[in-house]
This record gives structure tokens, C-alpha cells and sequence, in this order.
């Protein structure tokens, strides 16, 4: 199954030519997150070839313009298509007011359910909300899997067990007095973590332990701390800190201001600060794939 970030848009409070404002969608194994559908989602949706079937949970970190002036937009498309499934819309309680005038306006796909957070913890199967430091409530997203095991042949066939003995052995967890774990390694989890407008944060810290993928807010250069002090954002320097900290695997910055029209200096100063993880840039329209679960 398909595993991969789509980015629909990469600009922060303006939008610039090239770059639409917010806009994530995650393919994970046949179920679509969406999250932060700023201004013109819909249209990015249609440029990078997403179907609004494709989206079952629409997530949004806080209710600023940016994160959420186009949600009408694509529920009005999601009933338009005749999407019939449960759509999902998360998003924290104190911005139900805002939240609740944006569905109002559009036109409603017929199963849309909506879920207040207000606290840390589980709103869905895998995915979980954590606290950020913003100047309205603001929750990141993290979706996991549980951890497993995967098969070793040589221990399989050491055992001498193969064929329809080996389903057995997986329902069961023993077999003829081999146990799942002789026969196994462990598997991590796969994970992805979705770290938007925020200050630094334990929040922060938490969503990005360890993850596979983490997509994370770089909306000052290092040189405007004072303005990212203000503002409650992360800098690109405070962003590669936070990915060196947390031991991820792939880390993507997005969420550029338009007071930095190269980011590749926000770029630049991530990696300074990032150790040994591998610091890239979004642009609208990119994807990235999480590796496969075994090398």
C-alpha cells in the first residue's frame, strides 16, 4: 500500500507565485489525511492529480486563515464528486466557532463528522494530537503504526516451516513449538508527524520523536528570531534543532514567510543545526515517499 506526502501548497501567511498558501495530503495505505487546506486547495488538489474520494480525515493544527480558508472549498468539491464515505474534520475546540461558519458556507458531503480536541492524546485509530505554542490553540498531528515483527526466511526454513504453516504461525504466535519471535526481528512502527505554527514546545518535541517523516514549520530565517520570538514560530535553525533532537528519518521544512523568497538559506541554516538528518525544502507539488518498512 501506498505510503507518501503530498504538498499541496508550502506558503505561509502570503502566498507568492509559486508557492499556494498551506495544503498536506498523506496517502497512508488506502486512507487520506489531509491537513491545513489553506486558500486554494481544492485547486492544488487538481494540479497534483489528488481525487477528493481520496480524502477521509481532514485535520486542521488551528483555525488562522492560512490553515483553514479552504476547507469550504473542498467539502463543497467533496459533495459535488458524491463522496459518500465518513469524512472526518479534527480540529481544536477553541476554534469551534470559526470552524463551524466554514462548514456552514459550503456544501456539506453527506457524511461529515466533525471532532473537537481539546487536550493531548488519540482522535483516531493512530493518530494523535499534542499541544503547540502558538498565539491561538494549536494542536500537531501524529499517525503511527503499532510496532510488529518481520519474518526472517533463514529462521523460517531453519525451523522448517514454510507454506500455509507460516499463516498459521503468524495467527497462532507458536508452532510445533517454535514461537513468532524465534523466527522474527523486530519492526518499528512507521510514523509521521505534522508540526505546524508553534514556538518552540514540548508538543513539538513529542510529535517529532523519532518519527519517519517529519513535516515541520520554517517560517523565519535564523536572522528574524526576534520576529519568531513575537509571532510564536519556529526559525529554520530552531526547526533543525528539533529534527536532530527528536531522531527523525526524512525531514521536510514548509511553511516559508515571503520575507524569504530563497529558501535555501532557511535550508542552509536547518542543516547547521540538524546533525546527521537530511534537511530538504518543499515546494508545492513535490511527494515523498516513506522507505519501505525493510531495507
Amino acid at each position: 500500500m501506498t505510503r507518501e506526502l503530498v504538498v499541496l501548497g508550502t506558503a505561509s501567511q502570503v502566498p507568492t507565485r509559486t508557492r499556494n498558501h498551506n495544503g498536506y495530503l498523506l496517502r497512508w495505505d488506502g486512507t487520506g489525511y489531509l491537513f491545513d487546506p489553506g486558500e486554494g486547495t481544492q485547486r492544488q488538489m487538481t494540479h497534483a492529480g489528488v481525487a477528493s474520494s481520496s480524502v477521509h480525515h481532514i485535520c486542521l493544527t488551528h483555525v488562522h486563515g492560512d490553515h483553514c480558508y479552504g476547507l469550504p472549498g473542498v467539502l463543497s468539491r467533496l459533495a459535488l464528486d458524491g463522496v459518500e464515505h465518513p469524512v472526518h474534520l479534527h480540529y481544536p475546540a477553541q476554534g469551534e466557532e470559526v470552524v463551524r461558519a466554514l462548514v456552514e458556507v459550503a456544501t456539506r458531503p453527506p457524511d461529515l463528522r466533525l471532532h473537537p480536541h481539546g487536550s493531548a492524546g488519540e482522535v483516531a485509530e493512530g493518530l494523535s494530537v499534542a499541544p503547540l505554542c502558538h498565539r491561538v490553540a494549536t494542536f500537531g498531528y501524529r499517525l503511527a503504526e503499532p510496532a510488529g515483527r518481520s519474518l526472517v526466511p533463514e529462521r523460517l526454513a531453519s525451523a522448517g516451516i514454510a507454506g500455509p504453516d507460516v499463516g498459521r504461525l503468524l495467527r497462532a504466535g507458536t508452532l510445533h513449538g517454535t514461537t513468532l519471535a524465534d523466527v522474527s526481528v523486530p519492526r518499528p512502527g512507521q510514523s509521521f508527524a505534522l508540526v505546524m505554527d508553534t514556538a518552540p514546545c514540548a508538543g513539538a518535541e513529542e510529535l517529532a520523536d523519532g518519527v519517519t517523516l517529519l513535516l515541520c514549520e520554517s517560517t523565519f530565517a535564523d536572522d528574524d528570531a526576534a520576529l519568531a520570538h513575537t509571532y510564536l514560530h519556529l526559525t529554520a535553525g530552531q526547526a533543525g534543532e528539533l529534527a536532530a533532537t527528536a531522531g527523525v528519518g526524512q525531514f521536510v521544512l514548509t511553511h516559508f514567510s515571503s520575507r524569504c523568497p530563497d529558501v535555501e538559506v532557511l535550508v542552509r541554516q536547518a542543516r547547521a543545526r540538524a546533525g546527521t538528518v537530511a534537511v530538504v525544502a518543499a515546494a508545492d507539488l513535490d511527494r515523498y515517499v516513506l522507505p519501505p518498512r525493510r531495507a
